[in-house]
C-alpha cells in the first residue's frame, strides 16, 4: 500500500482532485459572506499546523537554516497569489473556468524547466502537456468568455495563477533545502503565508470576523480537509515527479472543477 501511494500517478490524481475542491468550496464561502482573506488564512494555518504536528511526531529535525526563507517564497507562489487571485475571480468567470487556469500551468512550467535546466521534461511528457493545454484553450474559447468585457478582464487577471504556480513548481525543485522532508516543506510553506493573509483581512475589515466561519462549520471543515489531504501528497509528488510532472495536477483539477461546476453549480460548458 505504501508503494502504491508513492507512485507518481497516484499522487498526481490525489493532489489534483484535492486541489479542484478549493474552487467550488471557495465559491460557496464567498456566497456565504465569508471574507476571502480570512478564509485563505485559515486554509493555510489549520492544515499547515496539523501537517507540522505530524512531522514533529515523526521525529523530524528542524535545523535547516534556509527552510523558513524557502517556505516564504514557496508559499507565496504556490498558495498566496493563486488562492487570493482565484477567490476574487470565481464570481466573474465561474469555478469551472477558474479551474482551467490550473490547467495552463503545465505548459509554463515546462518552458521554465527547459530554459533553466531544472529536471526538464522528456518528449512524451511534453506531448501530453501540449494536448492538455489545447483542451484548456478549447474550453475557454467555447465558453465565449472573451466576448464579455468584464469576464475578459478577470480572465486576463487570472493568468497570474498559472505563471505563479509555474514559478513555484520550478523554485521548489531547484532550491529544495538539503535534507528537508515533504512534510516540513508543506508546514513552512503554509504557516509563513497565514500571517500575511490575517493581516490583509484585518486591514480591509478592521477585525477578524470569525463568526462567519463558526456560522458555516461544515463548509470550513470540508475546505480544511481538502487542504490537508492535498498537503499530505503535494510535496511528496514534487519530490518524486519534479516540477513539470507535478504541474499536471492542473489537468486533473480542471477536469474535476468543470464536472463540479456543471453538475453542482449549473454552469454551462461545451
Amino acid at each position: 500500500m505504501k508503494i502504491l501511494f508513492n507512485h507518481p500517478l497516484v499522487l498526481l490524481l490525489c493532489t489534483g482532485t484535492s486541489l479542484a475542491m478549493f474552487l467550488p468550496l471557495g465559491q460557496l464561502a464567498r456566497s456565504a459572506g465569508i471574507d476571502i482573506f480570512l478564509w485563505a488564512a485559515l486554509l493555510s494555518l489549520i492544515p499547515g499546523a496539523i501537517v507540522g504536528a505530524i512531522a514533529l511526531a515523526q521525529g523530524t529535525v528542524w535545523n535547516h537554516r534556509q527552510l523558513w526563507r524557502y517556505g516564504v517564497v514557496a508559499g507565496t507562489l504556490a498558495s498566496l497569489i493563486p488562492n487570493v487571485t482565484l477567490l476574487h475571480a470565481i464570481p466573474h468567470i465561474g469555478s469551472g473556468l477558474a479551474g482551467v487556469m490550473y490547467a495552463l500551468s503545465p505548459v509554463v512550467t515546462a518552458l521554465l524547466s527547459l530554459l533553466l535546466g531544472v529536471r526538464p521534461p522528456g518528449r512524451y511528457l511534453l506531448m501530453g502537456i501540449g494536448f492538455g493545454v489545447v483542451g484548456a484553450l478549447v474550453i475557454v474559447s467555447g465558453r465565449h468568455a472573451l466576448e464579455v468585457p468584464e469576464a475578459s478582464g478577470w480572465l486576463l487577471l487570472s493568468l497570474i495563477v498559472p505563471c505563479s504556480l509555474a514559478l513555484g513548481n520550478v523554485y521548489r525543485t531547484k532550491y529544495w533545502p538539503e535534507g528537508a522532508t515533504p512534510l516540513q516543506i508543506a508546514t513552512v510553506a503554509n504557516l509563513t503565508v497565514a500571517p500575511v493573509l490575517f493581516a490583509l483581512s484585518v486591514l480591509l475589515h478592521g477585525n477578524l470576523s470569525l463568526s462567519q466561519i463558526s456560522n458555516n462549520p461544515m463548509l470550513a471543515l470540508a475546505q480544511w480537509t481538502a487542504s490537508l489531504a492535498m498537503l499530505l501528497v503535494f510535496f511528496e509528488l514534487q519530490k518524486v515527479g519534479g516540477p513539470t510532472y507535478l504541474s499536471q495536477i492542473g489537468y486533473v483539477a480542471a477536469a474535476v472543477a468543470l464536472a463540479i461546476g456543471t453538475f453542482v453549480f449549473g454552469e454551462s460548458y461545451p
